[in-house]
């Protein structure tokens, strides 16, 4: 209880603190403002250039959408291992530990989001390169067409650039391909590029039935690819469902031993270090599930 009582009332003297110290605007404003102040300093460059696409794509959740997220980690969790060790000290470590969790799965949903986005864009890249070719009959303007006509966005679009600059700069496509392989590390693209070298160091003749064929695993694949996003979107409802009931298998050994007898066994060490581990297994479970769920995301 004294605990209970040290903790309302740092919280309130830091509640006046900051608001004294941000008249004009309010107390939530401030705390987000040194949130993402935190963020830009520590993050890893890749990653916030990640989460700057994901926010110019308009699927990075909001600062009310992440406060409703931490409300729901915390409870959640104050009550399943509240129902554990019946003890309101363990329950509220839990409560803020999950909340810790969020930034992790905010790491692994932009980059979801992200491989998404560039598996389109790839998709985007490989299909328009081979319609312009059949017109232009050649590969670098095939590419300022694709890059001209609009059809690609950042980052893809100015690695085409690059790709053309490059072609100019050495009169060879060679490290062009070279440069776009290395980036985009996708068995289309290099297929793709390999048909193109050959074509251009050996001539265009008879070339149009190899990149109709192209053409056509290209979609093949975008297909099969969508097909898996619907089959993991379906699968990870189920497992979200059975992560978390396995959480509540303790209220069964309570049915099954009584409540009473269950209480009295939390005064062994053991039961408690089981107990413990139990939450700690479960909870690992779960964001193996999750990383999963979210990684390879347009892989072939």
């Amino acid at each position: 209880m004294t605990f209970l009582i040290f903790a309302l009332v740092a919280f309130i003297i830091i509640f006046i603190i900051a608001y004294r110290k941000n008249s004009g605007q309010s107390v939530y404003k401030y705390i987000s403002q040194q949130a993402t102040s935190i963020y830009d300093k520590y993050a890893p460059y890749s990653f916030k250039v990640v989460r700057a696409k994901v926010k110019e794509l308009g699927q990075e959740y909001t600062p009310r959408q992440y406060v409703l997220q931490a409300s729901v980690f915390a409870v959640g969790a104050f009550v399943i291992t509240y129902m554990y060790f019946y003890n309101v000290l363990v329950a509220l470590m839990y409560a803020g530990l999950s909340i810790f969790i969020i930034p992790y799965l905010t790491y692994l949903r932009c980059n979801r989001v992200y491989s998404e986005f560039i598996f389109e864009q790839i998709q985007v890249y490989t299909t328009n390169t081979i319609m312009e070719f059949n017109t232009t009959q050649s590969f670098v303007k095939s590419l300022e067409g694709v890059y001209e006509s609009g059809v690609l966005e950042n980052p893809v679009k100015d690695d085409v650039k690059m790709m053309i600059d490059l072609a100019y700069e050495n009169g060879t496509i060679e490290e062009s391909i070279s440069y776009f392989n290395n980036k985009y590390d996708y068995y289309i693209v290099k297929n793709m590029h390999q048909l193109f070298t050959q074509i251009t160091n050996e001539g265009s003749k008879n070339s149009s039935g190899a990149l109709e064929n192209m053409s056509l695993d290209i979609d093949m694949l975008v297909e099969n690819v969508y097909r898996d996003r619907i089959d993991r979107a379906t699968f990870h409802k189920k497992f979200l469902q059975f992560g978390f009931m396995l959480y509540f298998m303790v209220m069964l050994v309570q049915l099954l031993l009584g409540n009473e007898t269950y209480i009295n066994m939390l005064n062994l060490w053991y039961i408690q270090v089981i107990l413990h581990a139990i939450v700690i297994m479960n909870t690992a479970f779960l964001l193996n599930g999750e990383k999963y769920y979210n990684e390879n995301v347009g892989a072939e």
